[in-house]
Order: C-alpha cells, then sequence, then structure tokens
C-alpha cells in the first residue's frame, strides 16, 4: 500500500523529478565518458605515444573535478527532494505508517533513482564517447585500432561512484526523517523566514562582501600560484556576503521609491524576492560559482587552442629526413614543400666533418625567441654564422650536433674535396620546410616514424621533431578543450538543475499569494509578467556575479595562455543560450504549478 502511494506521489510530481533525474544522468553520462578516455589500455599504450600520459592526467584531472561537483549537486538536489516529498511521508506516518516502513521506502525510492540514473547515463555515455572519441583521435591525427567504447572497467566505476553517493544520501534521508516530527515534517514549507532588522550589520556585511570581492579579483591578476586559496576564500566569502545583504539593501531601496514600486504588482515581486533571497542565500552563492567554474572551464578549454600556433612557430624546420629509402620518399612525395636543405657529412669515431659549402650556400637555421616579463615569447628565425657551428658549447653547436646525433664528437667544417678524402660513414641529414604544416602534419609524422623504425640509432634525434614536438602539445590542447568543454556543460546542467529544482520546490506555497491576487482580480497576464521578472532576478544575479568572477579569473591563465580572453564571447554567447533556455523551462514549470487553476482570464 506504502509502495503504491509512493508511486501516486511521484507520479504527481513527475515533472520535478525529471528535473533532477536529468541532472543525474548528464553527471554519469560524462563521468563514464571522461573514464573511459582517461583509462582505455589499449588506446593508452598501443594507439597514443607521447600525448596518451597526457590525456590520462587532463581527463583524470577532469574526473576528481566532475565527482566533486556532482556530490555538491546531490547533496542539494536530493535535500530538495526529501523537502517536496515529507509532506508526503508525514501523511503516511498520520495515517499509521511506521517510521521504519517509511525509512526503508526513503531508502530505496532514493538508491533506485541514482542507480537507474547512473544506469542511463552510461548507456547514452557509449554514444557520447564514441562521438568525443572520434573527434579527438581526428585532431590528434592518430590512426586508432584498440579504442574501447564499451569499457567493463569504466562501467563498474561509475556504477560504485554513483551508487555510493546515493547510498550515504538515502541514510541521510533515513536519519533525518526519523529525526524529525510529524507536524515539522506536514509544515516544514511554512515556515516563516527570519529576516535580521539590523540594518547597520546589513550594510557592514555588504560593504566587507564588496571589498573581499575586490580583494580576490585583484589577488588573481598577481603572477604567484601561491594566492589561488587567497583569492579562493576571498571570492567565496565576498559572493556569500554579497547576497545575503547587498541585494537585500537593493530590494529594500526599489520598495522605500513609491513610483518604482506601486506600478501593477511590484510590491508584491520585490517582496517575493526579499524573502527569497535570504532563503536563497548559500544555494545563490553555490550556483554563482558554480556558473563561473564552467563558464571558465569553456572559455580557458578553448582558448588551449591557441597553443598549438605557438608549438607550429617555436620549430624552423618541419620534418627531419637522414635517408632515402622507397618508404621515405613516397612521404616526401606527398607534400608541398617550400624549402630543402641538404648537409653531407662523414662520420668518424673522433669527429664528424661537414661540406663548408653546403652551410654557406643555405645557412643553417632556427628560431630565436625573446620573453619579456610574463609575456608570452615572439619568435624571429635566425641564420647560424659558420664560424658558431664549430665552435664547442655555442647554440649553433649544440643545434647542428643534436639533429645529426654526433654525440660528443668535435665538428669540423671542411671543402667538398676534402670531405671526399675522408675515411668514414658517409651520411646527410636534410631539413625540410612545408607551406602548411598544420595540412601536411599527419604525413611528416608517418615519415619520420618510418625513419626512427629503420635507423634505431637515430631515433632519439627524430624524435625531438617538429611533428612529434606538435602531436605533443595536441594531446595536450586537444585534451583540455574537450575536458573544459564537457565539464562546462556538467556543471550548466547540474547548477540549472538544481536552481531549477529550488524554485519549482517553493511552488507548493506560493501557490496560495497568487490564487489571492487572481481572486482580487490582478489578470493572469500580470501574474505571469511577475513570475518571469522574480525568477529572471534569481536566475540573473548568480548568472552575472559567474561572468564577473570569469572575465577577472581568466588573468590567472596569461601564464598559460598567450591571449586568455581571445575570442571569449563564444563560448558566452552559447553558455548564455543555454542558460537562458534553463530559465524558460524553469517560469514554465512554475506557472503551470501555480496558475494551473486560474486559467480564464
Amino acid at each position: 500500500m506504502i509502495w503504491k502511494l509512493s508511486l501516486t506521489g511521484i507520479k504527481s510530481r513527475l515533472k520535478d523529478y525529471t528535473v533532477l533525474f536529468s541532472g543525474l544522468v548528464v553527471a554519469s553520462m560524462i563521468f563514464y565518458m571522461f573514464l573511459t578516455l582517461a583509462i582505455n589500455p589499449g588506446f593508452m599504450s598501443h594507439d597514443v605515444n607521447a600525448p596518451g600520459q597526457y590525456l590520462s592526467f587532463i581527463f583524470g584531472f577532469g574526473i576528481v573535478l566532475l565527482a566533486i561537483i556532482t556530490f555538491v549537486y546531490l547533496v542539494y538536489a536530493n535535500s530538495f527532494l526529501l523537502r517536496m516529498r515529507q509532506h508526503d511521508y508525514g501523511m503516511f506516518m498520520m495515517l499509521g505508517a511506521k517510521s521504519s516502513r517509511i525509512g526503508l521506502l526513503i531508502f530505496c525510492e532514493t538508491l533506485l533513482t541514482g542507480m537507474l540514473a547512473a544506469i542511463l547515463g552510461i548507456v547514452i555515455g557509449f554514444g557520447l564517447t564514441a562521438i568525443v572519441s572520434k573527434v579527438l583521435i581526428a585532431s590528434l591525427g592518430l590512426k586508432i585500432t584498440h579504442f574501447q567504447i564499451v569499457l567493463p572497467s569504466a562501467i563498474i566505476w561509475t556504477l560504485i561512484f554513483f551508487i555510493a553517493i546515493f547510498f550515504l544520501a538515502a541514510l541521510r534521508n533515513v536519519h533525518k526523517l526519523v529525526r524529525s516530527k510529524v507536524i515539522d515534517l506536514l509544515h516544514e514549507s511554512q515556515k516563516p523566514i527570519k529576516l535580521s532588522r539590523k540594518n547597520g550589520l546589513r550594510v557592514f556585511e555588504a560593504i566587507l562582501g564588496i571589498v573581499l570581492l575586490a580583494v580576490g579579483y585583484y589577488v588573481m591578476g598577481l603572477p604567484a600560484i601561491a594566492i589561488i586559496p587567497i583569492a579562493l576564500v576571498t571570492i567565496v566569502a565576498g559572493t556569500y556576503f554579497t547576497f545575503d545583504s547587498l541585494f537585500t539593501l537593493i530590494i529594500n531601496f526599489l520598495l522605500k521609491r513609491k513610483n518604482f514600486a506601486y506600478r501593477g504588482i511590484r510590491m508584491f515581486t520585490l517582496g517575493q524576492l526579499k524573502f527569497r533571497i535570504r532563503d536563497y542565500t548559500r544555494i545563490l552563492s553555490v550556483i554563482s560559482l558554480l556558473f563561473a567554474l564552467a563558464l571558465g572551464a569553456i572559455t580557458v578549454g578553448l582558448n588551449f587552442n591557441s597553443l598549438k600556433d605557438q608549438a607550429v612557430k617555436s620549430t624552423y624546420y618541419d620534418a627531419t629526413i637522414v635517408e632515402n629509402s622507397p618508404a621515405v620518399q613516397k612521404n616526401v612525395d606527398k607534400l608541398d614543400i617550400k624549402t630543402r636543405s641538404t648537409y653531407h657529412y662523414v662520420e668518424t669515431k673522433k669527429d664528424v666533418y661537414f661540406d663548408r659549402s653546403e652551410f654557406e650556400k643555405t645557412p643553417l637555421k632556427d628560431i630565436q625567441f625573446k620573453q619579456k616579463g610574463n609575456n608570452f615569447p615572439t619568435y624571429k628565425p635566425i641564420a647560424f654564422k659558420i664560424s658558431e657551428l664549430t665552435k664547442k658549447n655555442s647554440y649553433a653547436n649544440s643545434v647542428l650536433g643534436m639533429q645529426a646525433n654526433t654525440g660528443n664528437k668535435a665538428i669540423k667544417l671542411v671543402s667538398s674535396d676534402q670531405l671526399k678524402k675522408i675515411q668514414g660513414q658517409k651520411k646527410f641529414i636534410t631539413f625540410i620546410t612545408v607551406k602548411n604544416f598544420v595540412k601536411d602534419y599527419p604525413t611528416l609524422t608517418k615519415l619520420e616514424k618510418v625513419q626512427m623504425a629503420s635507423n634505431p640509432a637515430m631515433a632519439q634525434a627524430l624524435s625531438q621533431t617538429k611533428p612529434f614536438s606538435y602531436q605533443m602539445v595536441l594531446g595536450y590542447t586537444s585534451g583540455f578543450e574537450f575536458m573544459g568543454f564537457f565539464l562546462g556543460i556538467a556543471f550548466l546542467t547540474m547548477l540549472a538543475s538544481t536552481l531549477m529544482f529550488k524554485v519549482l520546490s517553493g511552488a507548493a506555497s506560493d501557490k496560495m499569494r497568487y490564487e489571492m491576487l487572481y481572486k482580487i482580480g490582478t489578470r493572469r497576464k500580470i501574474l505571469k509578467q511577475s513570475i518571469r521578472h522574480e525568477i529572471g532576478v534569481l536566475f540573473l544575479l548568480p548568472g552575472v556575479l559567474g561572468v564577473i568572477d570569469v572575465l577577472f579569473g581568466l588573468r590567472l591563465f596569461t601564464a598559460l595562455l598567450p591571449h586568455p580572453y581571445m575570442g571569449f564571447w563564444v563560448p558566452f554567447l552559447i553558455f548564455i543560450v543555454l542558460y537562458f533556455i534553463y530559465y524558460a523551462v524553469t517560469v514554465k514549470l512554475y506557472e503551470n504549478l501555480v496558475l494551473k487553476n486560474n486559467k480564464h482570464k
């Protein structure tokens, strides 16, 4: 009987459960995807060379962040879920149900909700992982044969994580219910909110909040990494104080402006906001911080793409050739070559002899970079002087020795005739530049790999060439791009769902107020307008503060990214559109709950 009543109660609040369930599904879906990308054994050991370790670290870091934010989200969502259902539980207890039976019912409901969300998220995660892995693999320029989309270990760990969290949440719900009185369960939503009347203290708190935010924003612009905890503490505390006092003072100010407050039902709307903001202080603070984290994750993740340009500019030659085999020539023929420089040499037991005339005709080149302060370096091509090539421990000597893999042998320059007379291993090294490195990057990588396989002695020198350095950076940047984007989406889903859930959970108590306004002649259009304004402010305040946090917070990445603010409006616009969609859905659901009996005007 109790189960039947419970299912009826869930059915009557299906929209509210759908909001919670959608957030949980997105969390489990992205959690599984990150796990699959981070711990895919065949993918990391066979298909990914240098970037594999970076990808494991990047997505592992994403898993930790996602686990933390999912835990915070579930704490709030579970609290709202229990508050939404506690009136029903109180009614069951009044009808004679034992608290132990109700406790078991709550336990099973909570655990079952979590398990269903995790399973559905994993199933959807299969498709998401397939799509993301293809895009990620394509961006890395890899040929993949060992990637597993359905990974048993990732499935198991995702289920363990979500079941463990919901098991703890279920125990907490049972504990709270057993300790609560029936009268409290029935009238929890009707308890008045205590408002402080000490305006002086509220003004001080508002000023303190602004000062703490200002300190946090200033600290984030300093070069030292050690100041990040200071910025974190000041911004969190400043955000809380700002919501707790500053916005309440603004509402009080507007209430005293009769020309503004007495138009339409603004007095009612401002009163609703005054009570709501005081009740929502903690959740609005958390949502503002999550909004900043989500938007910052997407913005910074997309900006990591700029590091690829730095990798291309930092090395002059695009490829190094040390043999003329058919396999090498086949790949060279595919390239759109811009310049080609070949240097012949003879290696003896003690020395390495190069043809001086070849360096006179085509000087050896490299990239010189300069860095001033915290600014990113500027790159400039330079040609080495011939005298510098033979000077021991000079930069030019080191570059040529590393490229030719001469070890500790001395480099000497001789004429073409003298080189022919020297007895030793006759070798050559060719440096190539192409017209479009990004376009020819896959072919350049194959070219270097073919030579490494047939020339083990040159493997170390070839592994330092531009294609492999670019692949390293590519794995690093691509991983952060995808982690930032999907972490941002997960954060957005959770914060918007939490705020939506909080607003909808108070609809039952608000319904009576809107019914009274309707009965005294307020038009339905005016009521809808009031709802849009009220909920709009609740969505707008944390959003605006979150955007400000991001705009100042991007300065933290000036030492890591050349242009952290480049193209920031693109992720901002995407994020704001998605956030607005959540706002519109919340308004529609709220209107259906509080105005469903007022459909004649």
